[in-house]
């Protein structure tokens, strides 16, 4: 899978304009923050088991852990899962700049709305 590719598939979105309940800068901000924890949740309870079952079987304790310097290759796998890492959080506002550059979509609030006319 090729960088842009990868990149493409962190940013999926759903179709349609997004719903805002809050303030739209407020919502961008608390999507943000909600990606960068739950990423960060899933990561921790990933390490966590991890240092833990090699601790207990013995292969590696801790202080192996936070001595290790990664090689090229690693290094370079680590900076694409950056890059994903970031527009995956930062998704709303790539989502925004398109709905700005696509004018022509409906918000589920229109809709509502017109589905309200009596």
């Amino acid at each position: 899978m090729s960088i842009n590719d990868a990149l493409l598939a962190s940013a999926a979105k759903p179709a349609g304009k997004r719903p805002y309940f809050l303030n739209p800068e407020v919502e961008r901000v608390m999507a943000i923050t909600l990606a960068v924890a739950q990423e960060l949740a899933v990561a921790r309870q990933r390490i966590d088991t991890l240092e833990r079952l090699l601790d207990a079987k013995g292969v590696l304790d801790r202080e192996a852990i936070d001595t290790f310097r990664p090689d090229a290759n690693a290094a370079a796998e680590r900076g694409l899962w950056t890059q994903e890492y970031l527009t995956r959080v930062l998704r709303i506002v790539q989502q925004e700049g398109e709905a700005a550059a696509a004018k022509g979509d409906i918000t589920s609030e229109a809709v509502a709305e017109e589905l309200n006319l009596e």
